[in-house]
């Protein structure tokens, strides 16, 4: 039984594909600078941290690895448990965006040598 008819597409040509990569890349990379730039401001006013550690501890924090220093105040307390669980899945977001194109195109040839 047929639930819904697939029109078999040729595979989207490479400098079109290596455009779409990029792009979503582009878009990845976006969603890392926003949610730094959230972290970064959080630490600076929340923290309090000066500039420089806020930045090491939002990177820290986006990249899985943990805060750097200790925050004292309940307010920045507050902010980096809800930074810390926002950040793993924006991380992971942005991770699926970027590897997104790659999969298709692979479950894209699969499919296509398996007609074929």
């Amino acid at each position: 039984m047929i639930f819904f008819e697939h029109k078999h597409e040729a595979l989207l040509p490479l400098p079109a594909f290596i455009a779409r990569v990029m792009r979503n890349g582009v878009f990845a990379a976006v969603i890392i600078l926003v949610m730094l730039l959230l972290g970064v401001a959080g630490y600076h006013w929340l923290g309090p941290m000066p500039w420089l550690d806020a930045l090491v501890n939002a990177s820290m924090i986006l990249g899985g690895m943990g805060p750097v220093d200790t925050i004292h105040t309940v307010a920045g307390k507050w902010f980096e448990s809800l930074y810390a669980l926002f950040a793993g899945v924006a991380f992971l977001t942005s991770v699926g965006v970027f590897f997104a194109p790659l999969l298709h195109r692979f479950l894209h040839r699969f499919h296509l040598e398996e007609e074929g």
